[in-house]
């Protein structure tokens, strides 16, 4: 869920509350706004599909906070991430050891990903992370 959504739910549950408690508001009322929402949500999210610059709008970007051992402070001040709590995620991921990670994004749904490296492979995962190097 990125911000978008959780705005269009919380703006649903506010107009369903009032709908409900309010004898001034009639459901008439209430039933066009649920349903303007509902559209406004169906709209955004099928040109955030199709329109590239409607999807970093609405959704954002990842943002690369940890690169090879080394922490990012420009893109962790950006996102508002201590290094704790990317230290928190490599542990949450089963690796004791910061030079052991490849990177750890930020994803836009706010949860992190801890990349280990792989030799191996030459397509990255890490393409159009902006702060990737």
């Amino acid at each position: 869920m990125n911000a978008f959504d959780l705005i269009v739910t919380v703006a649903l549950g506010s107009t369903l509350a009032t709908v409900l408690l309010s004898k001034d508001v009639a459901l008439a009322e209430g039933a066009v706004a649920m349903a303007l929402l509902i559209s406004l949500q169906f709209i955004i999210t099928w040109f955030s599909v199709r329109t590239a610059w409607v999807r970093r709008l609405v959704t954002g970007e990842p943002l690369m906070l940890l690169y090879r051992g080394e922490f990012i402070t420009t893109s962790m001040q950006k996102a508002r991430v201590t290094q704790d709590e990317v230290q928190s995620a490599i542990r949450g991921s089963g690796i004791a050891d910061v030079m052991a990670v490849e990177a750890v994004v930020l994803e836009t749904d706010g949860s992190m990903s801890v990349i280990k490296p792989n030799a191996e492979s030459s397509h990255s995962s890490l393409e159009g992370v902006r702060g990737s190097r």
